[in-house]
């Protein structure tokens, strides 16, 4: 009698199968261990390490840094809503609820399509205001810069609204909020449009999906939407003479605070800027002008171009050494004492330092210093070392009247499809990450811009004297279609609307029909 025998291939497929079965069960229960008890972002980021989470934890006076589990921050906008001002909760006192956080782009929650899954953002999921920044060293500090571009990249892109504006002034918000004391100083952003990042880190994160929508969030800076926006700014141009006007009424209360106006995307075009810095030197107060150069203005930059990097090492080096407290504070006792000397010297003395800072900074340090501003630049406005170093020199300085520091971006900086983008994706409407593509659905008729620039067209046609002037908005008047009909006969003055006017009444003047 033949014993039943298995054959050893049989043997080896039950084995793996039998091992197959296992390792399922394995993971299965891996998984729900994860499940019920999931790591903190912090402890699971490849960026940052366990003693970095350690140090992230330490006290801000009362306010402990805790990487909350939720986007639900209860803080300034919880106050403005009530009607109460200045009664922002500190942090410790902010319970969130136990919703765990959203996956990054590269881990996604099952179920959640690409495009609207939240980057992993672990320490800027710890910031509920500016002075949880003071806590960060420079390594976190830039990590958190990469994950506020994120954050205002996945925002817009379900929102709509001005997107490489805010991609440019990244490090640059970083910085400021990081060296200053926000609501205490005053921090004025023109054109308001750039202020995505600003109101990411002053406490709005919660309600960025909010952002231009009716009962939502303003698209620009607003005053009785936060405590951090202390002057509301849309367009344009507003920044320098407000400042002027927070220095002075500071210094007649007696009060230390400091104030900073940032200016650029074009605002720095307006005549309404120049004015105000001629007042600024003239009244010699303290304080401070960041000119945000993205290459959307007037000033003749020599990498305007493009065929040149912004800054160098050299000019690095030259941004610093102008910034020095030291420097700073004994130009300042030189230029007392110079005006004690006896006849044309005080003026030869002026003179001699005119040109000594022209050599040392070049390009147009001449006309600001012109305009009595103590001028600091081009500064690199993503290298977040130079701009911490640079910031905190001027911040600490005693005697230093207007300072206008000139950084450098790139709009669009950080997202490939902005900084190819014509317009750097100036203005969007959603968009889908992975590509760019934005999601413009045709309507049934044509809009009632197309309407206005194809009838203008009509008109210069018919009329050789037809001219179209705009103040920088081309596209939102609809003048850019007539610009391609007639590139001659229209004209963008940049942000300078009184100019722009009066303008189109000398051309009216001079016999032209001028469409402003």
């Amino acid at each position: 009698m033949i014993g039943l025998q298995r054959s050893p291939s049989r043997t080896r497929h039950a084995r793996v199968v039998l091992a197959c079965v296992l390792a399922l069960a394995a993971s299965c229960v891996l998984l729900a261990a994860r499940t019920s008890g999931a790591s903190s972002p912090l402890e699971s980021s490849p960026s940052i390490g366990t003693s970095s989470a350690a140090k992230l934890t330490r006290l801000q006076g009362n306010t402990r840094l805790t990487p909350p589990r939720s986007r639900r921050f209860v803080g300034v906008n919880a106050a403005a809503e009530s009607g109460a001002e200045g009664a922002a909760r500190p942090a410790a006192e902010m319970e969130p609820n136990n919703a765990p956080l959203p996956s990054g782009l590269q881990q996604r929650q099952s179920g959640t399509p690409p495009e609207l899954a939240r980057p992993r953002t672990p320490i800027l999921d710890m910031v509920r205001s500016p002075e949880n920044l003071k806590n960060l060293n420079m390594q976190q500090l830039k990590q958190l810069a990469k994950e506020l571009r994120q954050d205002v990249i996945h925002t817009v892109s379900k929102t709509g609204g001005h997107l490489g504006s805010s991609m440019g002034v990244v490090e640059l918000t970083t910085a400021l909020h990081y060296v200053f004391s926000s609501p205490e100083d005053r921090i004025i952003w023109d054109v308001g449009h750039q202020c995505y990042p600003h109101k990411i880190l002053t406490g709005r994160r919660d309600r960025m999906d909010t952002l231009r929508q009716e009962k939502g969030l303003s698209g620009f800076t607003l005053r009785s939407e936060s405590e951090h926006d202390p002057f509301g700014a849309g367009h344009s141009s507003t920044s320098i003479s407000a400042g002027v006007g927070m220095a002075v009424g500071r210094d007649m209360m007696g009060r230390k605070n400091h104030v900073v106006s940032v200016i650029g995307d074009g605002a720095i075009t307006a005549g309404m800027a120049y004015e105000a810095m001629n007042h600024a030197g003239f009244l010699d107060r303290n304080q401070i002008i960041i000119l945000n150069d993205n290459k959307q203005v007037s000033l003749p930059t020599q990498y305007n171009g493009g065929n040149q990097a912004p800054v160098g090492a050299l000019s690095s080096a030259l941004s610093r050494l102008q910034a020095n407290q030291p420097l700073r504070e004994l130009r300042e006792i030189a230029k007392g004492l110079s005006k004690e000397l006896p006849g044309p010297l005080p003026e030869v003395s002026a003179r001699i330092d005119e040109y000594a800072r022209g050599i040392l900074a070049g390009g147009p340090s001449s006309l600001f210093e012109e305009l009595g501003l103590y001028y600091i630049g081009p500064v690199d406005g993503h290298n977040l070392d130079d701009l911490v170093t640079i910031l905190n020199e001027v911040k600490n300085t005693q005697t230093a009247g207007p300072v206008m520091i000139h950084v450098v971006t790139e709009k669009g900086k950080g997202y490939a499809p902005a900084e190819t983008a014509s317009d750097k994706m100036h203005g969007v409407v959603k968009f889908d990450v992975a590509t760019g593509k934005q999601n413009k659905k045709a309507g049934a008729t044509d809009s009632y811009t197309n309407y206005f620039a194809d009838s203008l067209v009509a008109e210069a046609e018919a009329d050789p004297k037809v001219v179209g002037i705009h103040a920088a908005m081309g596209g939102g008047t609809g003048l850019n279609r007539f610009a391609k009909r007639f590139p001659d006969r229209c004209f963008d003055v940049g942000i300078a609307e009184q100019h722009a006017v009066t303008f189109a009444a000398g051309l009216g003047c001079g016999g032209g029909e001028a469409l402003c």
